[in-house]
């Protein structure tokens, strides 16, 4: 049955019954998003026409670049972030995940400094995951948290206090998601302002109480005036429940190439409220098609599994997010390590623990002062690595790097990317968009796909490579030109070898992907057409 909340503030709540949805969504904290709502929804639709704008003038041919209108705030050296809060001092492994009860039990008990909390890419915004995400997280921070599977495993908490697990983060949607279950006056309010307010209004206070703060993660900025909305967005919060400016700390990922020309100007416009950046790589690579999907070989990337982070236009971006972070005093954080571990196949595994090693490593060298998994059994791996390297301190900011320099011209430099395009990668890129999608209209948007942990972002990168190579005219290392009646006889042959089972989506699935990956037109995120047609 669905529920149906109205209140004379012209807040309108129309979705289905989800349980303890009363202890979320009381009138206060209603009107607590429909104030930020108020506020905030006309300067969210000019950044979104802004960001519509950019992509026009990148697909005609302007490459991004350093901003000549903010020198003077990359050339100032007065400025530095605001000091490290409370818990994020030490964030030399983070585990992320969705915020449903068994995962959030796991990631807090899995020995990681911190957790990065995720109401995004790796959580389906159906509203039944909106709602319980935020009662499990309340639950947590007042310990009050358990689950017992179906076969009768319990799981509680570790430790005495908040204080004796890693340090929540959470991560509200990006500015480009509506939320259709929630209208103030009439209009959709914006996904990210009911993930960060319902979190901040119900939390903000006990949290400080318990000897920790309202931490979050933001994703997908593409400009500095987009970390200027957030942060007004959080003075106007702070105002409004009596917190003191400057008490929330957050932290952005550079997971667009736009972003990645603007990182001092992002850290300066938070300074108050920021705790460094985080290099979003999977996102990051997304954005790179995204944006030069039709500017031909240039920016054709090989397939995806050959897409490294040793690759030089992400060393580029790798390095000078350090070199930033570090001279404005603020933390680095490096990429996820997506890797599941599987107990059936212990070679295997050792192969790819060798892989995260390195990885890891290579972060903790260039100066990362800690890095993301996916999986608790990676933590002792990724703690091991950086527990070398950093020793009995917490971070490593002093490590400035002013050996990096800041170059455009390598930011761009997709081309020099080694690899070829396969037919074999063709097929996994249709394997895992389909696999990735049905998943996520099962409202599981953290995916276990051939070992690797998929989330949106990565389900991103496979849409979009096979539309920018058709797009293109790519030929693959066999010699044959990628065309959309090709992919489209493969779809059906990976279709076909697909395992059903009772209440799959997978017939939903094909029609999405195909939209946004084999279609004329290119939806900007492909969770857009998903959320309106098989969520609402």
């Amino acid at each position: 049955m669905d529920s149906q909340i109205r209140t004379d503030a012209g807040i309108t709540v129309n979705g289905p019954r989800v349980a303890r949805e009363d202890e979320v969504l009381t009138p206060e904290a209603l009107d607590f998003i429909a104030a930020l709502h108020r506020k905030f929804a006309p300067r969210r639709q000019e950044i979104l026409q802004a960001r519509q704008e950019r992509r026009i003038r990148i697909a005609n041919g302007a490459d991004p670049g350093f901003l000549p209108e903010t020198a003077d705030v990359r050339d100032d050296f007065s400025w530095s972030v605001a000091t490290l809060a409370p818990g994020l001092e030490d964030r030399r492994v983070e585990i992320t995940g969705p915020c449903d009860r068994k995962m959030t039990i796991n990631a807090l008990n899995s020995g990681a400094k911190c957790w990065m909390a995720d109401l995004e890419d790796s959580s389906t915004p159906n509203w039944h995951n909106v709602i319980d995400s935020q009662v499990n997280l309340r639950d947590a921070i007042e310990r009050r948290i358990d689950f017992t599977s179906e076969q009768g495993k319990e799981y509680r908490l570790k430790g005495e206090t908040l204080t004796d697990l890693p340090t929540i983060i959470v991560r509200p949607r990006g500015w480009h998601l509506a939320e259709l279950h929630l209208r103030v006056d009439g209009l959709p309010v914006a996904g990210s302002l009911v993930d960060f307010g319902l979190y901040f209004f119900h939390n903000a206070h006990r949290l400080l109480e318990l000897g920790r703060g309202p931490y979050f993660y933001l994703p997908k900025l593409e400009s500095h005036l987009e970390a200027r909305l957030w942060n007004d967005v959080f003075d106007t919060a702070q105002d409004l429940l009596g917190v003191p400016r400057g008490t929330i700390r957050a932290t952005v990922l550079i997971e667009t190439i736009t972003a990645a020309f603007e990182m001092e100007e992002i850290l300066y416009e938070l300074r108050r409220h920021s705790s460094g950046l985080n290099a979003g790589r999977w996102d990051y690579i997304f954005s790179v098609i995204k944006n030069f999907r039709e500017r031909g070989a240039r920016f054709v990337l090989p397939d995806r599994d050959q897409v490294t982070m040793t690759a030089p236009f992400m060393r580029a971006y790798t390095e000078l997010l350090v070199r930033t972070c570090h001279r404005r005093s603020a933390s680095a954080i490096g990429g996820m390590a997506a890797f599941i571990p599987s107990r059936k196949d212990p070679e295997a595994n050792a192969v790819a623990l060798e892989k995260v090693r390195a990885d890891k490593t290579r972060e903790a060298d260039d100066g990362f002062d800690g890095s993301w998994v996916a999986h608790p059994d990676l933590v002792p791996v990724a703690m091991e690595v950086f527990d070398e390297t950093l020793g009995g301190v917490p971070n490593q900011i002093d490590r400035q790097r002013e050996d990096v320099v800041p170059n455009a011209a390598a930011l761009l430099d997709v081309a020099a990317t080694p690899g070829a395009i396969t037919e074999a990668g063709i097929r996994k890129n249709l394997e895992v968009g389909v696999r990735y999608i049905e998943s996520w209209l099962r409202g599981v948007g953290a995916a276990a796909i051939n070992n690797l942990m998929e989330d949106a972002a990565t389900a991103e990168i496979s849409r979009s490579q096979i539309w920018q190579w058709i797009n293109a005219g790519a030929r693959t290392d066999e010699g044959r030109t990628v065309t959309r009646d090709w992919v489209g006889q493969l779809l059906k042959e990976e279709y076909a070898s697909l395992q059903r089972f009772d209440g799959d989506r997978f017939d939903d699935a094909l029609s999405v992907f195909t939209e946004c990956a084999l279609g004329e037109d290119y939806p900007t995120f492909l969770t857009l057409p998903a959320y309106t047609r098989f969520l609402i």
